[in-house]
C-alpha cells in the first residue's frame, strides 16, 4: 500500500499538516542530499579564483602573464564542472528510471563526496579540471532521483511546497559552504574540498530507512510485462511522443534561462566583489589581500544564499495560487532586473550585501521551478529522465557561459574600474532569461492536476 494515496485529500488543512511521518523522512533525507550537492559545488565556486592562481603561481614569474592565464583557466575548469554535471544528469536521470530513485541517490552521493575530497590533493590545473568533472558526475545525477522521489510519496495538495522545500533547502548546503570557506580562509582551500568528504555518511541513513516508491514499483512492474512499450528511462520517448517531446523542449528551454543566468552570471558575484574591493586594499600584502577578498566574498555570498531560500519558497508558493507558468513568468523578469542591478549597483560591501540578496531571491527562484514543475511534465517511466534530460541539457549549454562572460569581460576591461569589464559583461549574458519566457509560453500548466502515470 502506499504511504501516500494520490488522491486529494486533507481539505482545509495547511499543505504539512496530515502528511504521513515516512513522506517527511524522504523529503529530509531528499533534501539532505541535494544540501550537501549544493555545498560541495559551491566550495568550488568560492575557492575557484584562489586554488587556480595558486596552481598556476609556480610556472609564472610575471604576475600580469599570471592573471591573463588564470582568467582563461578558471572559467576552462567551471566548464569542465558543467559538463561532468551534465553527463551524470543525463546517465544518472535514465538509471534513476532503470534503478530506483533510492539506490541512484546513493550511488551519486558517493561520487560527489568522494571526488570533492580528492580535489584537494590535486598539484596541477589539469588535475584539478579532471577532479571536478567527476565530481559533477555526481552531483548532476542526485536532483532528478531526489525530486522524483519526493514528487512520488507525497499527496498532490502538498506536492508543491515539498519540492519547493527540497529545492529552498539547497540554499542552506550554499550557505555551508560560505560559511566553511570563511571559517577556513586563512588554512587554505585544500582544506574546504576536504570537508566535502562527509555527506558519504548519509548513505548509510538512506540504504537503512528508504524503499522505493509503489509508483516506481507499479511502473516497473508494466515496463516487464509490456515490454519496449513501457520500458523505464526510455530517453528517446521523450522525443518520440509529441506531448513530451513539447514539454522536453519547454523544460530544457526554462532550465537553460535558470542554470545560464546564476552559472554564467549570478554565480559570479565573488568575483565582482573581488573586483571592487581590490583598490582599496592595494596597502595590504598580497597574501593579505587574498585572506581580506575571500572573507568578503563568503559573506557576499552567504547573504545571496539567504535571499535564495525566501525566493525558492516564494516561487513554490506563489505557484500554488496562480499557477506554474504566470509565477515563472515574473522570476523570470525579475531575475533579469536583479543581475542588471547588481552588478551595476555593487560599489562597496554594503551594496554588495544588499544586491546580493536581491540576485539571489531572483536568480534562484526558477531553480524551484525545475522541482516544483519538471516531474510534472513527465510519466513515473521516465520522471526522472525527463527531470535529468531538461536539468543537464542546460548545465551542458551553460558550461559556454563562463567563457562568454570571461571574453565580454576582458574586451569591456577599463584600467580606472576593474569591475567594469564584468558589469558590462552581465548585462549582456543576462539576456539568457529571454529563453526562459519562451518555454513558459511553450510548456502547460499543471498547477492542480495529479502526477501523470
Amino acid at each position: 500500500m502506499s504511504a501516500v494515496t494520490h488522491t486529494e485529500q486533507g481539505v482545509g488543512l495547511r499543505w504539512y499538516q496530515g502528511i504521513p511521518r515516512y513522506s517527511w523522512l524522504v523529503l529530509i533525507i531528499a533534501a539532505l542530499g541535494w544540501m550537501f550537492d549544493c555545498l560541495d559545488q559551491n566550495l568550488f565556486n568560492l575557492v575557484r579564483q584562489v586554488s587556480v592562481l595558486e596552481l598556476l603561481e609556480p610556472h609564472y614569474s610575471d604576475p600580469a602573464a599570471l592573471q591573463k592565464t588564470a582568467a582563461r583557466i578558471g572559467p576552462l575548469i567551471t566548464a569542465c564542472f558543467l559538463i561532468g554535471w551534465a553527463v551524470g544528469g543525463f546517465v544518472f536521470g535514465i538509471l534513476g528510471d532503470r534503478l530506483g530513485r533510492a539506490r541512484t541517490m546513493i550511488i551519486t552521493i558517493l561520487i560527489y563526496a568522494l571526488f570533492t575530497m580528492l580535489s584537494g590533493f590535486v598539484q596541477s590545473w589539469e588535475q584539478y579540471a579532471v577532479a571536478r568533472f567527476l565530481t559533477g558526475i555526481g552531483i548532476g545525477g542526485e536532483f532528478a532521483a531526489g525530486a522524483a522521489l519526493v514528487a512520488e510519496v507525497w499527496p498532490n495538495r502538498s506536492r508543491a511546497m515539498a519540492l519547493g522545500t527540497l529545492q529552498a533547502l539547497s540554499a542552506f548546503g550554499n550557505m555551508g559552504a560560505a560559511v566553511i570557506v570563511y571559517l577556513l580562509s586563512d588554512v587554505g582551500w585544500r582544506v574546504v574540498y576536504w570537508v566535502g568528504v562527509f555527506p558519504a555518511l548519509l548513505v548509510v541513513w538512506i540504504r537503512m530507512s528508504i524503499r522505493e516508491p509503489d509508483r516506481w514499483e507499479k511502473a516497473r512492474e508494466q515496463a516487464a510485462e509490456d515490454g519496449v512499450r513501457k520500458e523505464l528511462g526510455a530517453i528517446g520517448d521523450l522525443v518520440r511522443d509529441p506531448v513530451l517531446r513539447r514539454n522536453t523542449i519547454a523544460g530544457v528551454l526554462i532550465a537553460i534561462a535558470g542554470v545560464g543566468g546564476l552559472w554564467g552570471v549570478g554565480f559570479f558575484l565573488p568575483d565582482l566583489v573581488g573586483a571592487v574591493l581590490k583598490p582599496t586594499l592595494a596597502h595590504l600584502s598580497e597574501e593579505a589581500q587574498k585572506g581580506v577578498l575571500a572573507r568578503f566574498r563568503s559573506q557576499a555570498f552567504f547573504i545571496q544564499q539567504i535571499g535564495a531560500f525566501f525566493g525558492i519558497f516564494a516561487y513554490a508558493a506563489l505557484s500554488e495560487r496562480i499557477g506554474r507558468k504566470p509565477a515563472m513568468y515574473l522570476f523570470f523578469a525579475l531575475a533579469f532586473a536583479a543581475v542588471e542591478g547588481t552588478f551595476w549597483g555593487v560599489r562597496d560591501m554594503a551594496t554588495a550585501y544588499g544586491w546580493g540578496f536581491v540576485m539571489g531571491f531572483a536568480a534562484l527562484a526558477p531553480f524551484s521551478a525545475f522541482a516544483v514543475y519538471f516531474p510534472e511534465l513527465f510519466p513515473t517511466r521516465l520522471r526522472a529522465t525527463g527531470v535529468g534530460f531538461c536539468y543537464n541539457s542546460a548545465r551542458l549549454l551553460a558550461a559556454f557561459a563562463p567563457f562568454l562572460l570571461g571574453s565580454l569581460a576582458a574586451r569591456f576591461t577599463q584600467a580606472d574600474d576593474p569591475a567594469a569589464g564584468l558589469r558590462m559583461a552581465a548585462s549582456i549574458v543576462a539576456v539568457v532569461y529571454v529563453l526562459g519566457f519562451a518555454g513558459v509560453a511553450l510548456g502547460p500548466e499543471t498547477r492542480g492536476r495529479p502526477l501523470p502515470d
